[in-house]
């Protein structure tokens, strides 16, 4: 298993931007896929984002195509998240997720470490 610190999160106006961060410790972050994931108060956690091993294949929630871009950078056991054109429904606790396994999921149960999370807070 890898640890995992998430970063970035804040509060920020409908319309505005963000750029989440997650830090990975161990020397096999480059073998892990990657997620980004959600949790609105009373709502089940759910996926917004994975990127594969490599970075070459990434997959999204259909609400965020288009606005959000998950990236990392192995050299700085480092996946990122930018938010754009954030909007009030996208207020929620962000986790990211490591994946022991290269390819990318949106399957929550797939994920064996997790973060301790980053509150984001879209004001309309």
């Amino acid at each position: 298993q890898v640890q995992l610190a998430e970063s970035g999160g804040g509060l920020v106006q409908a319309g505005g931007s963000l750029r989440l961060s997650c830090s990975a410790s161990g020397r096999t972050f480059s073998s892990y896929a990657m997620g980004w994931f959600r949790q609105a108060p009373g709502k089940q956690r759910e996926f917004v984002a994975s990127i594969s091993w490599s970075g070459g294949t990434t997959y999204y929630k259909d609400s965020v195509k288009g606005r959000f871009a998950i990236s990392r950078d192995n050299a700085k056991n480092t996946v990122y998240l930018r938010m754009n054109s954030l909007k009030p429904e996208d207020t929620a606790v962000y986790y990211c997720a490591a994946r022991g396994v290269g390819l990318p999921s949106g399957n929550k149960r797939e994920y064996d470490s997790w973060g301790q999370g980053t509150q984001v807070t879209v004001s309309s």
